[in-house]
């Protein structure tokens, strides 16, 4: 009798309830996007290169400074175009008064046609020699072609330029642009002014700028669309070609189902989330006869302890009238509870949420930590006192 009633004990032992956290599944607003990433570039930027050959004579500028439109960078040897210069503004002034002789000749009668007309040819070439030179000595000189910050110097005072020869960068880092692609399926989603989120990563979009261009052809080779962004840069913390995450904002939704991704489990069979529910009443917990030595005990307490309900029933209500102490919570963790496997068909994600588009309702509480250990119908205890979805170091700081 010993072994049988050791090996029925076993037999009929319950396992522990498994302690896991869980949250109630409510309909909630949902701001869809679309992810992507991209690289940052300047709305202006360009490398700057010299038009004409030359000796570096000197620099003007640093390394990070930020210039004007139109202010000089580089100046190369100009001495000699310099004196080609003087020389052909004396030739145009004598030609503009053998003009003018001519002209007044011409007034008396006494000079031909033919005279004042080589007169004011030679007049005019000369003007227009002037202008060749003075362009060829700005050439000698490089300027901003807009306001912005340069970059390191890629030259030397002395060094030897060819056309072509790149000398600084300059980047105009109040707005930026920003380009990425998406696939051709969330085109149709996607248009002009619509708001961009972009940053390091997708839990710091700290930068908001908005889509100014859709390339209207899609890559037949990669099956993307190319797109543009734009946004303000004050405080110059974007860099031209960093790689940030970026994302479309799309119109809010309401009443989406969604619970944090830590409670879905993904299996070979689909993916599925375990409910809290409460539990059954086992079949056999009917009341069951009494056997006859206890209902031998029964009849022969005396009546006294029958009347025992009444004096209690007569006592004042103290208990009553104090507060309820024990929370709710509390009570319901002291009911018995079980976990029921549910199969669910997933959505959209967004900020560590997943959208339950099948599987579940508005009210299910669903099991989001503690889920690796459990199995259909096992007992578990509900402590809702550590939240997965927050860093352990945040929940010691609260």
């Amino acid at each position: 009798m010993r072994d049988a009633g050791i090996k029925q004990y076993f037999a009929t032992m319950k396992p522990p309830a498994a302690t896991v956290s869980t949250v109630i599944v409510k309909p909630s607003e949902w701001t869809p996007g679309v992810e992507a990433i991209g690289t940052v570039n300047a709305v202006r930027g360009v490398d700057l290169t010299v038009e004409t050959s030359g000796i570096v004579k000197n620099i003007l500028f640093h390394a990070n400074q930020k210039v004007a439109t139109d202010a000089v960078l580089l100046q190369l040897d100009d001495a000699v175009e310099k004196a080609d210069l003087v020389a052909q503004k004396a030739q145009a002034a004598s030609d503009q008064a053998a003009l003018t002789r001519a002209i007044e000749l011409q007034r008396r009668g006494v000079g031909t046609d033919a005279t004042l007309d080589a007169a004011r040819a030679a007049a005019d070439a000369s003007a227009a020699q002037v202008n060749k030179l003075q362009a060829v000595l700005d050439q000698k000189q490089l300027s901003a072609p807009f306001g912005g910050t340069v970059g390191i110097p890629k030259i030397d005072i002395g060094q030897y330029l060819a056309p072509g020869n790149s000398v600084v960068t300059i980047q105009d880092l109040d707005t930026m642009r920003v380009d990425f692609t998406v696939p051709e399926q969330q085109l149709p989603l996607l248009k002009i002014g619509q708001t961009v989120k972009l940053g390091s990563s997708l839990a710091d979009m700290s930068f908001a700028g908005s889509i100014r261009g859709i390339d209207p052809k899609i890559d037949p080779a990669s099956r993307l669309v190319s797109i543009r962004g734009e946004v303000a840069n004050p405080e110059g913390k974007l860099t031209p070609g960093q790689f940030v995450q970026i994302r479309v904002e799309l119109p809010q939704e309401n009443n989406v189902i969604s619970v944090p991704q830590t409670a879905v489990t993904t299996s070979l069979y689909g993916d599925y989330v375990f409910v809290v529910v409460p539990a059954k009443p086992a079949a056999g917990a009917a009341a069951t006869p009494a056997k006859p030595d206890e209902q031998k005990a029964a009849t022969g307490k005396p009546a006294a302890d029958a009347a025992k309900p009444q004096a209690d029933a007569s006592k004042p209500a103290d208990n009553a009238a104090k507060p309820a102490d024990a929370k709710p919570a509390d009570a319901a963790q002291q009911q018995p509870l079980t976990i029921s496997q549910v199969f669910v068909k997933l959505g959209r994600r967004n900020d560590g949420m997943v959208e339950i588009t099948e599987g579940l309702k508005d009210g299910d509480q669903v099991v989001t930590a503690g889920q690796n250990r459990l199995f259909n119908g096992m007992s578990v205890a509900v402590d809702n006192t550590i939240d997965p979805s927050k860093s352990a170091n945040k929940q010691v700081q609260q």
